[in-house]
């Protein structure tokens, strides 16, 4: 079943595409917002019975961005609004089969977004005992994930949290609208850190990018926060962007 590196080398790569998707989700260890991502328990060797990012292989008429949404909602349901190319991995020893070559996309998904497909179309998804969140730095789950699955979140992790500091990756987690207090969860949750509120604050009321509405955020006990948006240019939800 499986090949050395040798054999491995007379075979004819298999090109396919995974897709590591990120939400915001509550954490229960530091109390506020932290980035989850589904993965998929895999049901066949190599790596049977261990947890991988979404994916599969390339069809011959299937475009690269389409085959990276096909497989996130046919494995996980969920429709992004934001979908970007991260990276292409290819070493010889990715898999003790064959070679596979993995361009490897990258999704954002709004919380809300999560919860109503999981209400919804996605029901189904629940009870499937072979998809499941995790948090996104969990040591534990990255120690046993097939393939060299660990090394591709880390890598998009490490994108992220330097593309949050001058894009628009905040908006992308949230609503049309959004408090400033929601854009500091963002951050907090990619930078995975505290950051002190009044500083935040007045920091992001100068960013370029972000204008206060007159609308407010209604439910809460206290007084409503100002609502504010995001003004800069918007990719399309699934228009791709190669950032290697």
């Amino acid at each position: 079943m499986f090949a050395n590196v040798a054999e491995r080398a007379e075979r004819q790569p298999v090109l396919a595409v995974s897709t590591v998707i990120f939400s915001l989700r509550d954490d229960e260890r530091t109390g506020r917002k932290s980035l989850w991502l589904p993965l998929v328990r895999r049901t066949r060797e190599p790596f049977r019975g261990q947890w991988a990012l979404p994916g599969g292989p390339l069809g011959p008429r299937d475009s690269l961005v389409d085959t990276a949404a096909n497989n996130l909602r046919d494995t996980t349901g969920l429709v992004p609004r934001y979908l970007e190319q991260l990276y292409a991995f290819g070493d010889m020893d990715r898999s003790p089969t064959r070679r596979v070559v993995s361009i490897v996309y990258w999704a954002l998904v709004r919380e809300d977004d999560d919860h109503n497909t999981a209400t919804a179309a996605n029901s189904e998804l629940l009870d499937d005992p072979n998809v499941a969140w995790f948090r996104a730095d969990d040591p534990e789950v990255l120690a046993n994930l097939a393939f060299d699955h660990r090394d591709i979140i880390e890598y998009a992790l490490w994108r992220l949290r330097n593309k949050v500091e001058y894009g628009s990756i905040a908006h992308r987690l949230l609503g049309e609208r959004f408090t400033l207090a929601q854009v500091r969860e963002v951050y907090e949750a990619v930078l995975d850190k505290a950051l002190d509120p009044a500083n935040f604050r007045r920091q992001l009321r100068t960013a370029a990018n972000i204008e206060e509405t007159d609308e407010f955020l209604s439910g809460g006990k206290h007084r409503p926060p100002r609502l504010y948006r995001y003004t800069g240019s918007t990719t399309h939800p699934l228009e791709s962007e190669n950032i290697s």
